[in-house]
């Protein structure tokens, strides 16, 4: 979940950080065979031991990772063995990955969802997109920091913390947020502490961290990957999606990702619609479409809005036709969306909490975590649980304000949001900035957030792509591509287009702070 709206600030001080970014290259280079699918000099277990040096060597710094995998390196070795056997699972054999931690894998880390209600909880079950990484040969690095509770439990909450993991901080400027609640998945790759990550979104957390990290993000369609054994928000808008720092990546992470799991109903349709998302990704799939242009997305960085024109020209080189929309009323969408998340959070934390062992995690229900959190000083350092407390008081699933709130919610965002805008404008896909710049850390006031192009896509349960799109004074900011219900192939087509025409990614710099 991204924080609540507010807003920012800049210029430059320099900060001895050279080894970080040497030792960042150092680990991305090492991957770039394995990635590529190519013969390398490099064996997998070479990369995992560099990302789980690099890991060691700046996580001090960027809190970005909760735990290493302890099995990581003998996983790596039984890789290196298929392959020296000539057996490949997938163009992704050997590459190591992180997840996000509040995702279940069987490989004896405690999946917390950075709370300290949850650091025994040690399931051994591997989630089903976790179980698809590790039958594609890929290898589990470990768990990634996160917003807490996946930044559900306050309003004033600050991106990135988590009781368990501490404050992720920016790779490009450290005293900078780097978004929620995939922080860590997010800061992690940028920083070049593992080639890929695997982030979680309600509303946000994949699309804002990527963003503002530097990366290409892509929140799925909700119901083409497996929620199951994810710890979770809301079964209306809950998915989780690839960071990395390619949309080539990114569309062999969804590859390897994607399809029905029986445990999860809304995936039912799931394996009809996936495909070899990588395949026949062409730098001309700009010339002759037509794109929608949400300028009812702009106004709210200045700086950022000056980089998003920019990217409409390269887009127009690039042969699209755009097509301005103004006006658009996200606010009672919006409105509807806290009635469903609040309720569909207490009702399906209590579905997961009775899944995990009760011996290792007393708390049974929401209200079981608001008294923990109430007697847990270290909870409560820097603010508090209004969200969680909101809802809580919420009546159910059958109750006649959450259903109509569910219903309006997704006819807005859907049917009379983005696919009236599609066909009103016969675009195939929207375009907008994903977010501004990165805002500074405020441990005392929150985040100073301005605001994103996020909630249309999270709310209908369609596909968001951001692909970084330039710089607001070395702070990254990203291109969203918004389309309809499936449309990952076509979303993952036009962003891998314009990332080829501009390549406007850098790696971070580690700065200490930018101020007048």
């Amino acid at each position: 979940m991204l924080p609540a709206v507010r807003s920012r600030s800049r210029v430059a001080a320099a900060f001895g950080e050279r080894l970080m970014i040497k030792s960042a290259i150092l680990a991305g280079a090492a991957a770039i065979g394995l990635l590529a699918g190519t013969a390398s000099a490099q064996t997998s277990e070479d990369t995992t031991k560099r990302y789980l040096a690099v890991i060691k060597d700046k996580n001090a710094v960027l809190h970005a990772v909760i735990v290493t995998n302890p099995h990581a390196l003998a996983d790596a070795r039984a890789l290196d063995a298929e392959r020296k056997a000539g057996k490949l699972r997938s163009a992704l054999h050997g590459v190591p990955i992180l997840l996000k931690d509040n995702i279940e894998s069987a490989d004896d880390t405690a999946t917390t969802a950075g709370s300290l209600a949850l650091k025994d909880n040690v399931t051994n079950r591997d989630a089903p997109l976790v179980k698809r990484l590790t039958d594609a040969g890929l290898v589990v690095l470990g768990k990634a920091n996160l917003s807490e509770w996946a930044n559900i439990r306050s309003s004033k909450s600050i991106s990135g913390w988590s009781a368990i993991g501490g404050t992720v901080r920016n790779p490009y400027v450290l005293d900078r947020s780097a978004c929620g609640s995939s922080s860590g998945s997010g800061a992690a790759v940028a920083a070049g502490l593992a080639p890929l990550a695997i982030g979680t979104e309600t509303d946000g957390s994949i699309t804002c961290p990527a963003a503002i990290n530097g990366l290409v993000g892509l929140k799925p369609t909700v119901g083409l990957v497996s929620r199951t054994h994810i710890v979770p928000i809301s079964h209306s808008q809950d998915t989780a999606g690839p960071m990395t720092t390619t949309v080539e990546d990114a569309a062999k992470v969804l590859t390897v990702i994607a399809g029905s799991d029986p445990a999860d109903v809304a995936t039912k349709d799931a394996d009809t619609h996936k495909t070899d998302y990588a395949a026949g990704l062409s730098k001309d799939a700009l010339k002759g479409v037509k794109l929608a242009v949400a300028r009812f997305y702009t106004g709210y960085s200045p700086k950022t809005d000056a980089v998003f024109e920019q990217a409409l020209k390269d887009l127009r080189v690039q042969g699209a036709i755009l097509v301005d929309v103004k006006e658009f009323d996200e606010g009672p969408i919006g409105k509807a969306e806290g009635v469903v998340l609040y309720t569909e959070l207490k009702a399906d934390m209590a579905a997961y909490l009775a899944s995990t062992d009760p011996k290792q995690v007393k708390s049974r229900t929401l209200a079981d975590l608001i008294a923990f959190n109430k007697a847990t000083p270290k909870e409560f350092e820097w603010f508090g649980q209004e969200s969680f407390e909101k809802a809580e008081k919420t009546k159910g699933l059958t109750d006649p304000d959450y259903l109509k709130a569910l219903a309006d919610s997704k006819r807005m965002a859907g049917p009379e949001g983005i696919d009236k805008i599609l066909k009103d404008t016969g675009a195939v896909a929207i375009v907008a900035p994903t977010t501004g710049p990165a805002w500074t850390i405020d441990p005392l006031n929150g985040d100073n957030y301005g605001g994103s192009s996020t909630t249309l896509p999270a709310v209908a349960g369609y596909p968001h792509l951001t692909v970084p799109m330039g710089d607001v004074t070395g702070l990254p900011v990203g291109l969203s591509f918004i389309g309809p219900a499936w449309s990952e192939q076509r979303l993952l087509n036009l962003g891998y287009a314009y990332e080829q025409a501009t390549h406007h990614r850098k790696p971070p710099t580690f700065l200490k702070t930018i101020a007048p």
